[in-house]
């Protein structure tokens, strides 16, 4: 069976090291990045009518400024980021099972949300009157020791980590990779053995289709 190796920042790389490991699967850890917090100032709450959050960093790295904005529900994209919000005690009005524009969908014209992001996002667009407010930012880790890939399946948990990687990656024609998304496994580029995309975009689907490849026999 394949290692699985495993490129996303902490707080969640260990999160789904775990969860792989009760898969019985065999991990390689090396994050790619580190995610920080970044100073923001916390807009007038009463303009809004409910928060969205596309990631669990927004709520981890929000800083004692999340305090303010205790009495919006929250719009949340996936069970994890549900999971933050509600551990630090906001109440969570619907959880998005897609991306952002999935969730959006899903919701009143007439809401006014803000949205808590990381400094690299994708754009939500959609109809609704969405303020953002910057929380926190991931930066690359210059040289994360990166270990070779041969035979190695990776999982992707974004374009950037996709990105990344295949600045990293020399020889990649014998490394399959999940990626959590469409976008994630464009942004990997050419020359893997296989990119195979995770049914839903969340992290046991992902694990899902990486225990699938870990268990594929190497080219001959």
């Amino acid at each position: 069976m394949r290692k699985l190796l495993l490129v996303r920042p902490e707080p969640g790389l260990s999160a789904s090291a775990e969860r792989a490991r009760e898969m019985g699967l065999q991990i390689v850890a090396c994050p790619l990045f580190r995610v920080e917090p970044l100073a923001w100032r916390v807009p007038d709450p009463a303009r809004y009518d409910a928060l969205l959050l596309t990631s669990a960093n927004a709520v981890r790295h929000g800083g004692g400024n999340l305090r303010m904005l205790k009495a919006l529900p929250v719009h949340a994209v996936g069970s994890a980021t549900a999971d933050a919000a509600r551990a630090a005690e906001f109440e969570v009005a619907s959880v998005g099972q897609g991306n952002a524009a999935d969730l959006l969908a899903t919701l009143p014209d007439a809401l006014r949300l803000l949205h808590l992001a990381g400094e690299d996002h994708r754009e939500t667009g959609g109809r609704h009157r969405l303020d953002r407010a910057t929380v926190y930012r991931s930066v690359e880790i210059p040289a994360p020791g990166l270990p070779p890939l041969e035979d190695l399946v990776v999982a992707i948990h974004s374009p950037r980590a996709g990105r990344r990687l295949a600045e990293l990656a020399s020889r990649r024609d014998r490394t399959p990779v999940a990626a959590i998304s469409e976008a994630a496994a464009e942004a990997l580029g050419e020359g893997w053995e296989r990119i195979e995309v995770a049914e839903r975009p969340d992290d046991p689907s992902l694990l899902a289709l990486a225990a699938m490849l870990c268990h594929t026999s190497p080219p001959s």
